[in-house]
């Protein structure tokens, strides 16, 4: 008989600990690999090679569903290979639904990864530690992962909570079921629409902003951000009232930096600070408004929320402090003003 997971009376595929999904080393993006053993050498073939074959084929969606549940190159494709690992060890012919099954272990695996991660802390936001995988590919390949989701899109999944996280990517990206959903999570099905619902409320706002307000901030700070990343003063001063205020958390300000300026040139002239990271900015609604936020890797770094005016920045702040970040609604514009 069929199982839930793709098994016909399979074997249990949960308790997948945090450490056997969350070894760094390898990014989702990378060449596609070989299943290997635990040791890192290649599977042997004997047996194993229509298996193989068949896994490879589930590859690339399982690390684009492993990546946007956990948005880290490394711990997407640690994921997907113990899940190569787990099937290796399995009895294949009791499989019925090899996608449903691999997809219930790495979804697992991820829950696991998130759980353990929310527990821990150890990845707050604006305090985020380097990515080697990404690293050392260079921005080429940070560009390919993190484009291949969106980098306003990891970042608000960010906020979410690890069941909602992992609910609302299998329902709303990848179409599974809530019946599906349900054992991955714990829950009934009943209960994972509701997580899953929560958190595309959080994703997209329970308030949409009027259409022609936000097209106009979008404007607005989509040429701000332009003039930053190209170091254009003249488009600066364009875009920038002539008594705008600039006001940003001393983390992200050089030493002696003022945390306060007043005048388009002089925060015209303090913006090239902003402009070597503004290759890593995307817009998003902060806090109801158009904003944008600052996220290499697809992690948070820093906020920036504006007050538009007449087609001008009348001021912004750069939000960089944590605890500060943490307590901002981060949300997706509209798919109308996303455009």
């Amino acid at each position: 008989m069929r199982g839930r997971d793709g098994l016909r009376d399979g074997p249990d595929v949960r308790g997948a600990g945090a450490g056997e999904a969350g070894r760094a080393g390898r990014g989702a993006g990378a060449q596609a690999r070989g299943p290997r053993d635990e040791g890192g050498a290649p599977a042997p073939a004997r047996g194993h090679d229509a298996l193989a074959r068949r896994f490879e084929t589930e590859r690339p969606r399982l690390g684009a569903l492993a990546y946007r549940m956990l948005g880290s190159g490394a711990e997407a494709e640690d994921a997907v290979q113990e899940a190569w690992l787990r099937l290796a060890r399995a009895d294949a012919d009791r499989i019925a639904n090899l996608g449903a099954w691999l997809t219930t272990v790495v979804s697992r695996l991820c829950l696991d990864v998130l759980r353990a991660r929310a527990a821990r802390r150890e990845e707050p936001v604006g305090e985020q530690p380097p990515d080697p995988v990404l690293d050392a590919a260079g921005p080429e390949q940070e560009a390919e992962l993190v484009e291949s989701v969106g980098r306003a899109l990891l970042v608000v999944l960010d906020t979410l909570g690890p069941d909602e996280r992992v609910a609302f990517v299998l329902h709303d990206t990848f179409a599974v079921p809530f019946d599906r959903i349900a054992p991955v999570v714990g829950r009934s099905a009943a209960a994972a629409k509701k997580l899953a619902s929560r958190a595309r409320q959080k994703v997209h706002g329970a308030a949409v902003p009027p259409a022609a307000r936000t097209a106009d901030q979008r404007r607005v700070v989509e040429a701000f951000l332009a003039a930053a990343r190209g170091g254009d003063l003249g488009a600066l001063l364009a875009v920038l009232a002539p008594d705008v205020v600039r006001r940003a958390d001393p983390e992200v300000l050089p030493p002696g930096a003022a945390a306060l300026l007043r005048g388009a040139r002089a925060v015209a002239g303090e913006t090239a600070v902003l402009g070597r990271r503004s290759r890593h900015a995307a817009l998003v609604l902060v806090d109801g408004e158009v904003g944008a936020v600052v996220a290499p890797r697809g992690r948070l770094v820093l906020a920036l929320r504006f007050q538009v005016a007449a087609g001008r920045v009348t001021a912004y702040e750069v939000v960089a402090a944590p605890w500060r970040l943490r307590a901002l609604r981060l949300t997706l514009l509209p798919v109308a003003a996303a455009r």
